[in-house]
Parts: C-alpha cells; structure tokens; sequence
C-alpha cells in the first residue's frame, strides 16, 4: 500500500484482528503470550467498561482542544478564566489529606518504565549511595508507545510493586556480565505517568474504536500493582501528563473513580500528580487541581512540555517567536512567574509544588561532571529557595546533588516540605511568552537539528529516551526542536547575523550535522566492525531524512504522533510519521 495515503482506516482493515470478548479486538499480532498473560479476561473487561462510558467524552474534549487552537492561530490570545466561571475553585479549600508517604519528595528520578535496568537503578540507591525519595516509572515522553514497551513497562511496573524485578547485563566487549536486582526493603516511592489524553492505543479496539492509552495504562497498571501496595502500606500514586483544560482534569479524576471501582479500592487510594506543561492550563491551575482534587498530590512544572506548548499555541502570532531554546530557562519572566503560580496555587491548597527536570547525563570528564554538577545545584538552589517542594533528575548521578539543596533549605527550617511557602506575586501574572528579545542564532537552528537526529534514531528503534550530547532527550525536546524550526519557518525569520531562515538553510544544517554525526558514529561503532558501522549510519540517514520532513510540514503537527503503532505492521511506522495520526 502507498504511503502516501492518508487513509488510516485502509491499515486497521488489513490487520487481522482477534476477538477477545464481546465487543473487544486486540490486533493478532499484538496478542502474545505475554499479552494474554497480562491482559486477563478480567482486566479486559474493566477497560472495555470504562471505554464504554468516557470514551465519548474523550473525544469532545480532543475536539474542543482543535477548536481552541483554531481559535489561536485566528488571533486570539489564552488567558484565565472570567470570574464567573467555575468560581468555586478559586475559594478556601483543600485537597485530601496525603499519606505519609507522598510528605517528602525532594528528588524525583524519572525513566522509561519498560527498561528494566534502568527501573532498578532508579529504585535502588547509586553509586554514592543516594537514593532519590521518589522514582516515576514513565509510559509516555520517555517511553516509545510501541506495544512491545507497554508490554515490558507492565511486567516491569509488576515486578517492581512486589519487589521481584531483576535484569541480568550480558558480558561484551571486555565488559563482565552483571546482575541487577532491588532492594524491597529499601526503594523509594513507586509512582507511574501514564499517558496523555491524546494517545490512542491502536493495537486494543472496543466496539471497533482504539482505546484510550491512559485509560489502558492506568487500569493496567493499578490492576497489577495497587493491591499490593496497599497491602504494603503505600500509596498508588501517578502522574498525568499534557492537560489543556480543567474539564479535562475533571475527566480524569472519573477515569480514577472508575478504576478504583472496578478494582473494589476506595475512592481517594488513589493520589496523582498533573503536570502543568502546557499553555491553557498554566492559566487554569486552580481550576485543575479542585477537578481532582479529592486524589491530588500536587502538580508539577514540566518545563520542557511548556516551551513546546508556548510555541505551539501562538505559533501564528509573528509577536510571540520565541528566540533559541537554550536560551529560554526557568529565570525567563514568564517561565519564572508560570512555576511562581504554580507554587502558589498548590501551596494555598496544601498540595506539592514540584519542580523540573536536570536532565544531564555525566560526561565522560571530570571537568565537565563538575561544570554539570555546578548547573544543577545552581537550578534547584533557585527552585529550593522559591518554595518548591522537589524537583525532577534523569540520571542517578545527579541525585545528590539535586537532592542538597533542597535539604540544606528544609533542614534549616525543620520540615520535610514547603507547603506554607506562598510566593508573594501578582494575582494574574502575566505567563504569555514573549517574542522579540533573546537570540535566534545558526548555533540554535544546529541544537536543534542535532537533537532531533539523535532522538529520531531512537524513536525509529523504538526507543523513547536517548543519551545525546550529555542530556537525557525525550520525546519533549524533539517537540521544542522541530516547533520552533517550524515557527521560525513560518514567520520568515531573519537570524542576528543577517541569515534568512528558509527551507534551503534548513536541508543544508541538516546534511551538515548529519556528516558530523556520521563520523562521530564511524569512530565510536568502529570497534564493533564495518557492519555495524554501516547500519548505525544508515539509521542516522534515516533519522534525519524524516526529522528533516517534520520540521518542515506546511501545517505543523500537534504532536509527533497521536496513535501507537500497530504491532507487526512494519509500514504503518512510516505512515504515522508522514501523517501523524492526529
């Protein structure tokens, strides 16, 4: 079938499906054993259930976000709500009590879930022992929604509940093998993202409609694994990634009523955490943690998600092109006022204010782990000393020091947390990007370029996350990446030295940075032989030929992708590259 197509339909009427139950599909391809081992009759049934009664209402919201952006791009600016609108939220109320467990949460290490290497080392203390007080296990930016992931996510987030999670590390190339295995007595808090609103999960049909993939993340995991953390003591607890909207925040806390229904687990078990990381709901943060707020922990500032989502949202207003990634941090006044209000609005509420990610790998000097090390006590000194209540890492490396100064801070005041910090800031800061100041530099279009081959490569493999230029890049900065091209596209930038931003200045850093990284890969797969060499180098051709086609769209996609694959199918990997899925 040509991939030209944009006929999705044509490719769910070539797969052969299998019937699981009355109503339900799974494509056959994706009905391993595994599957059915994780998939019971039982656990299919409490999905199709659920899908039944909110699915409709999933799509209203998806709908009323496209009517938004439409909105947007005609002109129109987001801001907070009117005063009569949902004014109970802005009242004097409190969220749930929170269990012992959610009190303390200064470093929170983030990864794929269906990485089981990288689960273990993240529940488990590093090399220095440190150990961070809370590990989220990741289906979304971090982890590829291919099947085979969510699949390895599940049996992992399992193991990892009862405590039996082990991986044995082969030897190769002069390496020893190594066993890794965790410590159920020492781990940190157990919490799992699911995924955002947006993703459907195309391999599970129901009534011939893919089902939601937070909706199948979370009764999944919570079947799997609530039980037994409760009967340990703990908390199920999860985040919710990429809400727009406090109606959507409200669709969610159904979607936690009804898992914990259909589980026969009180309502309120449950805790989670939203991440505040796009632009709308910057400005609807009250109003999102009251729609939860029987199971809120908190939220949390997903900075990354959020330069995306500025750019995206104003991406038709020539007043709002933001200057080079890099040069937009956290101390940017709207970025600084976005986290301000987000400390604010949970702090009023007795909820957790949690800060962002370092998102460094250590590199492969002494002088550069120390300049790393010095750029992550210099980020969480600013987010310790404006209140936050903990912040995000990557690498277990950067545990300690994250973890500092947000000790140094609460030792001296004697609390495990900031809750009654409340930063004294306007009632309705201004948390609008702002266009024309900052640089936009050949250097910035080359970040980039650069970051969006090496995650391309990963993404082609099916991996989520990868270890590029000493950062962990997900899925969010390729977001960043091929946004701002895009905008900078659009609006017929003229770079400070004078360079016009066109299609053809674009190809050229593309086939530049490629040659670049095609020889940085001859010498680092050299060893492995010319095989290897050759394939590796073909993958990164691949990488940026389609990362070259997406930056350059003539209607810039909302997401990289709004579908999972179907398993099995190969081409259907290209064709929601070229379309979407969206």
């Amino acid at each position: 079938m040509a991939l030209s197509t944009p006929d999705a339909a044509a490719y769910t009427s070539s797969v052969e499906w299998t019937s699981v139950t009355d109503g339900v599909d799974i494509n056959a391809n994706a009905w391993t054993d595994e599957a059915r081992e994780l998939f019971p009759d039982e656990l299919v049934s409490i999905i199709a259930s659920i899908h039944r009664s909110m699915e409709s209402d999933r799509q209203d919201l998806l709908e009323a976000r496209a009517d938004r952006q439409a909105a947007f791009d005609a002109g129109e600016r987001p801001g907070f709500l009117s005063d009569d609108e949902h004014p109970e939220a802005r009242g004097d109320w409190q969220v749930a009590p929170l269990p012992d467990d959610l009190l303390q949460r200064r470093v929170e290490i983030t990864g794929p879930v269906n990485n089981a290497k990288m689960v273990i080392n993240m529940l488990s203390r590093n090399d220095d022992g440190e150990m961070a007080d809370a590990a989220m296990l990741d289906f979304e930016d971090s982890m590829k929604p291919a099947w085979d992931n969510v699949l390895a996510g599940l049996r992992n987030v399992k193991e990892a509940a009862d405590g039996t999670l082990t991986y044995s590390r082969p030897a190769a190339k002069g390496r020893p093998a190594k066993d890794y295995s965790l410590d159920p007595a020492d781990m940190p808090l157990l919490m799992v993202r699911i995924r955002g609103l947006h993703l459907d999960e195309s391999n599970l049909r129901v009534d011939g409609t893919p089902v939601s993939g937070a909706l199948l993340d979370l009764a999944a995991v919570a079947y799997h694994t609530a039980r037994t953390l409760i009967d340990e003591g703990k908390t199920p607890k999860y985040y919710v990634p990429k809400v727009e909207h406090y109606l959507e925040a409200r669709w969610f806390n159904r979607l936690f009523e009804a898992v914990q229904d259909a589980l026969n687990i009180p309502r309120t078990t449950f805790k989670a955490t939203f991440l505040i990381e796009t632009l709308t709901a910057a400005f609807q943060m009250e109003e999102i943690l009251y729609e939860y707020r029987d199971h809120a922990a908190g939220l949390n500032g997903g900075r990354w998600d959020k330069i995306f989502s500025d750019i995206k949202v104003l991406k038709e207003h020539d007043d709002r092109v933001l200057a080079d990634r890099n040069w937009i941090n956290i101390q940017r006044p709207w970025m600084e006022m976005y986290v301000k209000q987000l400390i604010r609005v949970c702090h009023k509420h007795n909820a957790f204010g949690m800060g962002g990610m370092a998102p460094q790998t250590p590199g492969k000097t002494e002088e550069l782990r120390e300049k790393q090390v010095a750029g992550v006590v210099a980020d969480k000194e600013f987010e310790a000393s404006i209140g936050h209540d903990g912040c995000w890492v990557s690498h277990p490396y950067f545990i300690g020091p994250a973890m500092q100064p947000f000790k140094e801070k609460l030792a001296a005041d004697g609390k495990k947390n900031q809750r009654d910090v409340i930063p004294d800031i306007p009632a309705q800061p201004d948390l609008l990007p702002k266009g024309g100041v900052g640089p936009k530099t050949l250097e910035g279009i080359r970040v980039n370029v650069r970051v969006s081959i090496g995650y391309m490569k990963g993404w082609n493999s099916d991996i989520g996350a990868v270890a590029w230029d000493n950062r962990m890049e997900d899925l969010a900065t390729f977001e960043i990446s091929r946004a701002q091209i895009w905008q900078w596209l659009r609006h017929g930038v003229t770079l400070d030295d004078g360079t016009a931003v066109t299609k053809d200045l674009i190809a050229r850093i593309f086939n530049e940075e490629l040659e670049k990284i095609e020889d940085e890969a001859r010498e680092f797969f050299a060893t492995y032989g010319d095989e290897a060499v050759k394939t590796h180098v073909k993958r990164f051709r691949k990488a940026a030929e389609d990362a070259e086609r997406i930056f350059t769209e003539d209607e810039m996609r909302p997401f990289l992708a709004c579908k999972s694959e179907l398993y099995g199918v190969d081409d259907h990997k290209q064709f929601l590259l070229k379309h979407s899925g969206c």
